[in-house]
């Protein structure tokens, strides 16, 4: 069934007010373009004149004949806020708007205390004039001629005055302050660090400083609506960008739910043995001159080189397995498991030099799988990608699938990244299996049997490759000799680096807990 969502507007009608004389609005500029209005026009108040009471009588009983009470009431702003999110701002109790609209913030943008103000100075003093000049310009240039009408045309006298007028307001500057202005304007930074906005005065004119805040108050109002919305990853807020890790730093591509004080941080220093998210390089530098790890807990099942792979429990292992889990979604999009563990076995691939064990990627199985599934989730960590080792996971995967006498597959939605791992995996099998296989009828369920691969993924992957067929009754795998040379040829050049060693693996299927 489709389900159309409807957006539902209100008709709001301005309330006119006193304009200003012609030289205390900016004119409409020759292009037609006005000034920006960041103010909602205000409903109609009790003071209305008969032709607004009456329009407002006759769309009451319109609203009353159609029956809306069905319809959702549309809540303000402040009333769909989250209220568990809190302001960075050191001090600060999330009360008060810059614009001095809303009931709380969330965002420095938004904070009064970061500005320098009170939720009242906001509420009652620069702002709200402020807003009352913008509502003032808005309703003139409403007045006006159509905005087409003055393009391509010289500048009226009107606009010459205008001009002439903001150039004297930007020659207004006071270049110095007093002793006791200097006492009373003390910079907040010298006391509270980056924590609040430097002061603005005396560094450029009055009316340009105007602009500015004009500015600041427009752009934290549009942050908290796309906030609301579910869209921003605000300034301080729930958005890891980049990680420290080992002797990397990586950009993190996706959000991931750490506790919100080191979220918002922007950056985790991790170490990258026992997977510890921390605040600090210096934290992180002590911590590992104390750590004691240098490879995952559990059980080592496979070792062919420098390459090995453990085998940990999510219920033995309980913190590791969350923590490996929350580094997972930094770069998986469609990971919703992070704290739920202990029903699964994580499969950790490591590299090996004088240091330590360094993790390469991980998957993640369930101990007891109702559909087969030999992945839950599975990932290369980034500095690894493109270098063999994903396919080597996907394999490990079906080798243990072989040893457990299973046919397997992975959990479904794939990354697209792991999509593009799967079927590049998949494709040679299949031209791994026919390279070699020698009769004259082949059969799915034998391919399936031999490699582990679902017959559902096989006869995808025959699709793709446009080696299945259908003819006088029967399916017909064809044997594309092309796509098996080419294969080969790749297979020679690339050697037996990146392969995974099935003499290699020491391990048991483990009995269902």
């Amino acid at each position: 069934m489709l389900i159309t969502w409807g957006v539902r507007r209100e008709v709001r009608s301005a309330q006119p007010k006193a304009a200003g004389s012609a030289c205390d609005t900016p004119p409409r500029t020759p292009t037609g373009n006005g000034p920006y209005s960041e103010s909602d026009p205000e409903v109609s108040g009790p003071g209305d004149g008969p032709d607004e009471r009456l329009a407002k009588e006759l769309s009451l009983k319109e609203a009353a004949a159609h029956d809306l009470s069905h319809r959702p009431k549309r809540r303000r702003f402040h009333e769909s806020y989250n209220f568990n999110m809190k302001c960075p701002t050191p001090g600060c109790n999330s009360l008060g708007h810059l614009t001095g609209r809303h009931e709380r913030h969330f965002s420095i943008s938004g904070c009064p205390l970061y500005h320098n103000l009170s939720s009242d100075e906001c509420k009652q003093g620069k702002v709200t004039s402020r807003d009352k000049q913008v509502e003032e310009r808005a309703l003139s240039h409403r007045q006006d001629e159509n905005r087409h009408s003055t393009r391509n045309q010289a500048p009226s006298e009107r606009q010459l005055r205008y001009k002439e007028k903001v150039t004297d307001l930007r020659r207004k500057r006071n270049y110095g302050l007093n002793k006791e202005q200097k006492e009373k304007h003390m910079d907040p930074r010298q006391s509270h660090g980056a924590g609040r906005e430097p002061l603005l005065e005396n560094i450029t004119s009055d009316y340009d400083l105007e602009l500015f805040r004009k500015a600041q108050a427009r752009a934290s109002t549009n942050l908290e609506k796309l906030r609301l919305a579910g869209h921003a990853s605000s300034e301080g807020g729930n958005m890891i960008k980049s990680i420290v890790f080992g002797r990397y730093e990586l950009d993190t591509w996706y959000h991931s739910p750490y506790p919100e004080e080191y979220a918002r941080l922007g950056k985790l220093y991790m170490c990258e043995f026992c997977l510890k998210y921390m605040k600090s390089q210096t934290i992180l530098r002590r911590h590992m001159a104390k750590c004691v790890w240098k490879h995952p807990p559990g059980d080592e099942i496979y070792r062919k080189t420098n390459i090995s792979v453990f085998e940990v429990d999510g219920k033995k292992n309980k913190i590791y397995c969350q923590n490996l889990c929350l580094l997972a979604k930094l770069f998986l999009d469609h990971k919703t498991l992070y704290y739920d563990v202990e029903p699964f076995l994580f499969y950790v691939m490591t590299e090996a030099d004088n240091t330590g064990c360094h993790l390469v990627g991980y998957f993640s199985k369930e101990k007891n799988s109702f559909l087969n599934y030999n992945v839950s989730c599975i990932l290369t960590m980034p500095q690894y990608m493109r270098q063999g080792y994903g396919k080597m996971l996907i394999d490990f995967s079906y080798l243990l699938s072989k040893v457990e006498e299973k046919v397997g597959s992975p959990e479904r939605p794939l990354s697209d990244l792991g999509l593009i791992s799967y079927r590049s995996y998949w494709k040679e099998v299949l031209l791994r299996y026919l390279h070699h296989f020698q009769g004259k009828e082949i059969s799915i369920k034998e391919i399936s049997q031999e490699t582990a691969v679902n017959p559902v993924d096989i006869v995808s992957t025959l699709q793709s490759l446009q080696m299945l067929k259908y003819w006088k009754g029967k399916h017909l795998v064809l044997k594309r000799q092309d796509l098996i040379d080419d294969w080969k040829a790749k297979e020679t050049k690339r050697g037996n680096s990146k392969t995974i060693d099935p003499t290699a693996l020491k391990w048991t299927p483990p009995k269902g807990s």
